[in-house]
């Protein structure tokens, strides 16, 4: 009877047990059904999408001839002519509201030179720098009381002005020197470091903050330039008396341009101040030296390109074009444009399809003052 009853409890153990794992295995959680992947070109509902900063690209320039000299012989003391023209030119960048992310300033300070005949004594083809590139050639070190070179001066200058609004830069503190000086930085961040005269400085960057275009994806900002003399005339009488007056012309082209990470250009803007010192015969200055001297871009319809345009734009208009052609290509790719030469004077006008009928000016200095800022960029 022990026997069978042993039996029975073994039967209904076993039994027990079964039921047991029965159950465990019914309420195992169940591994969770593959996400899905989202439709290509859908994006995931809480990703952020990726946007890419705007900021304002400006090129401002102030131009005198202030400082050119007329030819005079008086008390035994001769003073020969001098066509010089300061060209002040400044590459800004503008956050949304206002503030300089990045700038870049630097002054073309070009003389042509004039015997007693009035004849130029400039080397006309002469590679002519500007303060900046001159560096320690420049010569401010030596009669600095801080011992710095202009170069050194205005790139402090730049750092202090990064972060502030236009009317910030013009409410800086100043002070008299001399009658050279009548601008310089009265503030405890420049004392030491700047005693350059400032106020063409700062009033090439407002007029960079009037004249600024939109772009995307900016990384770094640089200005480049090209000076030239070279349409200089000495005075002359040819055979049928036909006199030719002495001028003294400077030709400085510039370019501001933005670069992205890829060294693409995301944004030019290129200009021509082209500056003409005039005198008579005996050497005396017919030019206003007080007279605005606006630039090619400045002076738009007044410039007087379309009446003898073939395509009849301005320069300025053209020069959008070319502006607008060379974004998103690097400089390697603009100097590769195809080119063709229309006469003497035009030897590298655009024969691309997207420029023939936009753009019929020569080109080569343009092209030569963008590469200079890719160079020279940060």
């Amino acid at each position: 009877m022990k026997r069978v009853l042993m039996i029975l409890l073994t039967i209904v153990l076993a039994f027990a047990m079964l039921a047991g794992c029965s159950k465990d295995t019914a309420t195992e959680t169940p591994e969770p059904a593959p996400a899905e992947t989202p439709a290509e070109g859908e994006e995931e509902a809480d990703a952020e999408e990726e946007t890419v900063e705007t900021v304002k690209l400006g090129l401002g320039v102030v131009n005198s001839i202030k400082r050119s000299k007329e030819y005079s012989n008086q008390d035994d003391k001769e003073t020969l002519a001098l066509g010089q023209v300061d060209t002040v030119m400044a590459a800004v960048v503008f956050d949304q509201d206002g503030k300089v992310v990045s700038v870049k300033i630097d002054n073309a300070q070009t003389k042509v030179n004039f015997d007693k005949d009035m004849k130029v004594t400039s080397d006309k083809a002469a590679d002519i720098k500007t303060k900046a590139e001159k560096k320690d050639e420049y010569g401010m070190r030596k009669a600095s009381g801080i011992q710095k070179e202009w170069f050194e001066q205005i790139e402090a200058l730049e750092t202090w002005m990064v972060g502030k609004t236009v009317e910030e830069i013009k409410a800086m503190k100043v002070k008299e020197v001399d009658e050279n000086h009548k601008h310089v930085p009265d503030v405890p961040e420049l004392t030491s470091s700047v005693t350059i005269t400032i106020e063409s400085y700062v009033e090439a960057v407002e007029k960079a903050y009037s004249n600024t275009i939109e772009v995307e994806g900016f990384d770094k900002l640089g200005l480049g330039h090209n000076v030239s003399i070279a349409k200089s005339k000495d005075y002359s009488v040819d055979a049928n008396g036909k006199e030719t007056l002495p001028v003294a012309q400077v030709d400085t082209v510039m370019a501001a341009t933005a670069f992205d990470k890829d060294g693409k250009v995301v944004g030019t803007l290129i200009d021509n101040a082209q500056i003409k010192v005039n005198f008579d015969a005996e050497g005396k200055l017919t030019s206003d030296k007080t007279a605005e001297l606006k630039t090619k871009a400045e002076k738009k319809d007044e410039y007087g390109m379309k009446k003898a345009s073939g395509i009849q734009k301005e320069w300025y208009e053209q020069m959008n074009e070319l502006q607008n052609w060379m974004i998103g290509k690097t400089v390697d790719e603009i100097k590769a444009m195809k080119v063709k030469e229309v006469d003497e004077r035009h030897k590298h006008v655009p024969d691309v399809p997207e420029l023939t009928s936009l753009v019929t000016i020569t080109i080569e200095s343009y092209i030569a003052a963008v590469e200079e800022a890719y160079n020279t960029a940060r």
